[in-house]
């Protein structure tokens, strides 16, 4: 039986001097049946040039260079309308995938069944150059990352390392894919997806995550902060997509722990919008 297609959609914006070892890491798959399609959001380095170069020495890169850049959220969706793979994996072009990563997602979603969506692991974070900093699991041990139906979970706290995710096409197509209003798409995907799907956990390093300093994970904690408003959209769903008390008393938590960070962000609206949020949050009826 033939292993299942799975669709690697790797975007690059500005990532020229890191997109090289990122479609490598997709290369060096020891899965058999894996297709990558590269995107450039217009970026205004070499990292179209790049990308070309690339796809001329290996003619199984399929690539779409976009003439105006769209975002994060657009551009995968774009994408996704391009590769026909039974798994996807959203890879950022600074991001580096472990030779199992691909092999071993699938292998485990397949084992569980169905109802398993998504799969994630324990990531490896490296600086600009490569070096090491730490692993996720330093600061979110294997022993307390839940797996399952993490709904609430999700409501309640970070703990999943993004790009380690591999999902179901399923998933997106219930989904319907990124939200495109939203400036980045973590969060809204997981508390969606998290409502229909259950997650798959694999306590080991399988990707290498690089912080930069003009990730999108870094602009969410600067002062006056714009994609705070994309966190309260979700807040907001999250709200419509409760169906039990403990859910709202977790999402009556969370929208504090917002506008504690919005007021060290100085998003004083931001604090407002959320204070209004929790107010109707609080008035819901549902049952125990």
């Amino acid at each position: 039986m033939a292993a299942p297609l799975v669709s690697v959609i790797c975007l690059c914006y500005n990532h020229g001097r890191f997109v090289e070892e990122a479609v490598q890491s997709v290369l060096n798959q020891t899965y058999p049946n894996i297709e990558l399609l590269v995107v450039d959001d217009a970026s205004t380095d070499d990292s179209a040039q790049r990308i070309t170069a690339l796809a001329q020495q290996a003619p199984s890169i399929k690539t779409f260079l976009l003439a105006t850049n769209i975002g994060h959220c657009k551009a995968f969706n774009r994408a996704l309308n391009l590769v026909s793979g039974s798994f996807i994996i959203d890879l950022a072009a600074d991001d580096v995938l472990l030779p199992d990563r691909v092999a071993k997602g699938v292998a485990e979603l397949e084992r569980l069944g169905v109802s398993y969506g998504v799969h994630f692991s324990d990531a490896e974070y490296i600086d600009a150059s490569g070096k090491h900093l730490f692993n996720h699991s330093h600061n979110y041990p294997h022993e307390t990352i839940p797996a399952g139906d993490i709904y609430i979970e999700l409501i309640r706290r970070y703990f999943i390392c993004p790009p380690t995710m591999l999902f179901r096409r399923s998933v997106l197509e219930v989904l319907g894919g990124y939200d495109e209003t939203l400036s980045y798409e973590d969060f809204d995907f997981w508390i969606r997806s998290s409502r229909q799907s259950r997650y798959a956990y694999t306590p080991e390093v399988l990707v290498k995550k690089r912080v930069v300093p003009s990730a999108k994970s870094q602009k969410q904690f600067r002062l006056f902060s714009r994609e705070s408003a994309t966190t309260y959209t979700v807040c907001e769903k999250i709200m419509n997509l409760n169906r039990t008390r403990a859910e709202q008393e977790a999402l009556s938590k969370r929208i504090l722990y917002e506008m504690r960070l919005n007021i060290k962000l100085l998003n004083i609206d931001m604090v407002k919008k959320y204070f209004r949020l929790w107010n109707r949050n609080k008035e819901l009826i549902y049952p125990e």
